[in-house]
């Protein structure tokens, strides 16, 4: 494991290719993608070929992470930067398992990924996209210190758009 960065009860690592059935369990869940606009993985084997052609590690040194509980070794869901070239963008996001909910873990590991941010990777700004139904993932931007920017389509849901300036 090649932890990029800790909490106290979270490890934040790279993903591997030992994840892809988690991994697909994960995006496989309606109700964990209902407002994320993704199409589930078809089988295992495609959870593995995203994983090994996932390359924003490579090109800008960072990514979505996942997310593994320290005291039991569990891969939990992922959190983590993106950077959108075609809008210069970086955003925030974080995908759980449902057992996982409310539990803290989304806003425990986003902090841990601001801080990175301003801390290792000199970012400035940040977004987060919410659809307006999803009230958890508002809240959690919400107590992260997002600020609402606007309103936006979000493929084919209303969404609102977050931002984070350091």
């Amino acid at each position: 494991m090649n932890p990029i960065a800790e909490t106290n009860r979270l490890i934040l690592r790279e993903f591997e290719i030992s994840d892809a059935e988690r991994f697909y369990r994960l995006n496989s869940n309606t109700e964990v993608i209902q407002y994320t606009g993704d199409e589930p993985f078809k089988d295992i084997k495609a959870a593995e070929e995203f994983l090994k052609n996932y390359d924003h590690y490579l090109k800008y040194g960072f990514g979505r992470w996942a997310v593994i509980l320290k005291d039991s070794d569990e891969f939990i869901g992922w959190c983590g930067l993106k950077y959108t070239p075609e809008w210069d963008e970086h955003d925030i996001g974080f995908r759980f398992f449902q057992q996982h909910w409310g539990k803290g873990y989304a806003t425990e590991s986003a902090l841990k990924c601001l801080e990175l941010a301003k801390e290792k990777f000199e970012i400035t700004r940040i977004v987060g996209r919410a659809v307006k139904q999803n009230a958890a993932s508002i809240q959690v931007l919400k107590k992260l210190g997002f600020i609402f920017k606007k309103e936006m389509d979000f493929h084919g849901m209303e969404g609102i758009v977050f931002e984070y300036i350091f």
